[in-house]
């Protein structure tokens, strides 16, 4: 049987989707840096010195919005493409992991 199909994504401007793809990938990163679910010095080493370039195209991503006129981010529509391309469990990396009993 075949995975079920994930939601399609909203319309988004190219730079909304930008943004999108520019954050999950600083979020990826963080996951990987996160002392408390990483296992290695050196993936960690590695996703953090590929961090500054990542954060940088957030940034310019922004910026070109802003420049636009697009002042609004539309929290919604943007979280609907963040679900759709996994979001979820991509930030869940990010946070700590819960406790584990003594």
């Amino acid at each position: 049987m075949p995975p079920p199909e994930p939601p399609p994504l909203p319309a988004l401007t190219r730079a909304e989707g930008e943004v999108v793809d520019a954050y999950l990938a600083v979020v990826d990163l963080l996951g990987r840096i996160n002392p408390a679910r990483g296992s290695d010095t050196y993936g960690a080493l590695r996703a953090a010195q590929a961090l500054p370039a990542r954060v940088a195209a957030l940034r310019d991503a922004l910026a070109v919005m802003h420049r636009r006129g697009e002042t609004e981010v539309h929290a919604a529509t943007l979280g609907r493409a963040l679900r759709a391309l996994d979001g979820e469990r991509r930030t869940g990396r990010v946070a700590l992991p819960p406790a584990c009993s003594p």
